[in-house]
C-alpha cells in the first residue's frame, strides 16, 4: 500500500496517466472512423453498394499496377487517401488505366469498358479506402457563379508560368508538360487543383478557396471563347513561337527580295 501510494504521488505519474487517456481516445476513435468509411464513400455516391463493384472493378483493371489493396507498386503510386476527386480525374479523361506508362501519362480517349457509373464505383472504393477529396458538386464548379476577373488574377499568380495565360500548356523538365486546358471540363480542371496529379501541384482550400477555384474555372472557360485580334493565335503558346515565325517568315521574304532583284539587275545588264 506505501508503494502504490509513493507511485502516485510521483511527479510522472500524471503525465503517465494523462498519456494513457489519450492513446485510449485515440484508439476509439479510429476505430470509428475506419468502420464508418465505407458507408460514407457509398452514401456521396447515391449507391450503398457501389463500394463492393468499385472493388470488383479495382481488382480486374487497377490491381496490376496499384495493388490488390491499391497500397501501390513498382510501376503505380497508392491511392491510398487520394479520394474520389483522384479516380475522376484520371479516368475521365482516359489517363487511366494508363497502356504505356512514362514521365506523363498523356490525356486519351476513354477505354471501351468506362462508363460514368464504373468511374463513379471505383472512386467510391478508393474514398473508402482512406477518405481523401470527393467529386466536386455542379454548384462547386459553375462558371456564371465566378468572378472571372479575379479568377484571372488567380490564374497568372498561381498558374501561368506552366500553363500559359491562355490555359494552352507549355513544357516542363524530364519529358514533363503542362497540359493544354480547352479540353478539360470544369469538373476536371477543380479535381486538378484538389489532387495534383502528375507534376502538378495540390492547391487545397486553404491555399485557393472554392470560391476562389470557382473564379478560376470561369476565366479558363472565357479565355477559350475570346478571338485572336491578330488573325492566326500560332496555339497561343507564346513570344518564342511568335517570334520564331516571324523571324522564318522574315527571312523568307528577304530570301525571295534578294532573289527577285538579283533577276531585275540581270535582265537590265
Amino acid at each position: 500500500m506505501t508503494r502504490i501510494t509513493a507511485w502516485r504521488r510521483h511527479p510522472l505519474a500524471r503525465y503517465a496517466v494523462l498519456i494513457l487517456a489519450l492513446a485510449l481516445v485515440g484508439m476509439v476513435y479510429t476505430a470509428f472512423v475506419q468502420a464508418g468509411r465505407p458507408a460514407d464513400a457509398a452514401l456521396a455516391s447515391g449507391k450503398l453498394d457501389d463500394v463492393a463493384e468499385g472493388k470488383s472493378l479495382f481488382e480486374v483493371h487497377c490491381a496490376s499496377c496499384h495493388g490488390m489493396n491499391a497500397q501501390g507498386t513498382s510501376t503505380g503510386p497508392t491511392l491510398i487517401g487520394v479520394g474520389a476527386a483522384a479516380v475522376d480525374f484520371q479516368m475521365s479523361t482516359g489517363r487511366m488505366p494508363a497502356s504505356n506508362p512514362g514521365a506523363q501519362v498523356p490525356r486519351k480517349p476513354l477505354a471501351g469498358w468506362v462508363t460514368p457509373d464504373k468511374i463513379r464505383q471505383i472512386g467510391a472504393y478508393v474514398q473508402s479506402l482512406g477518405g481523401g477529396p470527393q467529386v466536386p458538386g455542379k454548384e462547386q464548379v459553375d462558371p456564371a457563379l465566378g468572378d472571372a476577373g479575379k479568377g484571372g488574377e488567380l490564374f497568372r499568380a498561381n498558374c501561368i508560368q506552366c500553363h500559359n495565360w491562355a490555359g494552352a500548356g507549355g513544357a516542363l523538365t524530364q519529358g514533363k508538360y503542362a497540359p493544354n486546358l480547352n479540353q478539360a471540363t470544369p469538373e476536371q480542371i477543380y479535381e486538378a487543383m484538389v489532387t495534383g496529379p502528375q507534376a502538378m501541384p495540390v492547391f487545397n482550400d486553404t491555399t485557393i478557396t472554392p470560391e476562389e477555384k470557382r473564379s478560376m474555372i470561369a476565366y479558363i472557360t472565357q479565355v477559350r471563347e475570346q478571338k485572336d485580334p491578330g488573325g492566326f493565335g500560332l496555339g497561343r503558346i507564346g513570344p518564342v513561337t511568335e517570334g520564331l515565325v516571324g523571324w522564318l517568315v522574315g527571312i523568307v521574304a528577304l530570301i525571295l527580295a534578294s532573289i527577285w532583284i538579283t533577276a531585275k539587275k540581270r535582265q537590265k545588264s
